[in-house]
């Protein structure tokens, strides 16, 4: 038998596929008119069952909400990027290539899409099991352009604990560099 979640996620990498083509077709306008026609018969079979509200408001063992339907890790979204975390000798990264659907400027990832990344990575560096660490602030200076279509690497270290507050640093790179680097403070909810 396969493993559900596995499943899913194998619909949202094919559904992050169709976002890209999509964004990227020249196809003509007939052929487009056909694709959108299968796009809402499937779209259909899918709505068929669904869970009501979102995937975060499902129980968890630890007392957080599964990820599966996070904006950025979750393996249900097709609109998450494709970031994996890594952690080890007290650095937490992922490296990830970003397509068409991060798009700010032309050729370039969105700032907003590397703020959301670099929240993510250095959020993590706070994370505990069953206590989750929340953004309190998060500063980015954008060195120069991130690419579209290049490998990049995220990455952040813990820089001091202050009590119930996480201070972070880290960076987004390409191989020319760092892109954006990024300061955060995260705190842990008292108890």
């Amino acid at each position: 038998m396969t493993d559900p979640s596995s499943t899913y996620e194998l619909l949202a990498v094919s559904v992050r596929k169709l976002i890209d083509a999509t964004i990227r077709t020249e196809l003509e306008p007939n052929a487009i008119s056909d694709a959108a026609a299968q796009i809402d018969v499937i779209t259909s079979r899918l709505s068929a069952e669904q869970m009501p509200g979102s995937f975060g408001e499902r129980p968890s063992t630890d007392g957080q909400g599964p990820a599966s339907g996070n904006a950025v890790i979750g393996v249900r979204n097709p609109l998450a990027p494709p970031l994996t975390i890594h952690q080890g000798n007290g650095l937490v990264w992922s490296e990830l290539v970003l397509g068409a659907a991060y798009e700010g400027p032309a050729g370039y990832v969105h700032g907003g899409v590397c703020a959301m990344v670099l929240d993510h990575v250095l959020g993590a560096t706070a994370h505990k099991p069953g206590r989750p660490a929340y953004t309190g602030t998060l500063t980015l200076r954008y060195h120069r352009g991130t690419p579209l279509l290049k490998p990049l690497r995220a990455e952040a270290w813990v820089d001091r604990v202050e009590g119930v507050k996480t201070f972070a640093v880290g960076r987004l790179t390409d191989s020319d560099g760092v892109t954006v680097s990024a300061e955060g403070v995260f705190i842990h909810p008292r108890q």
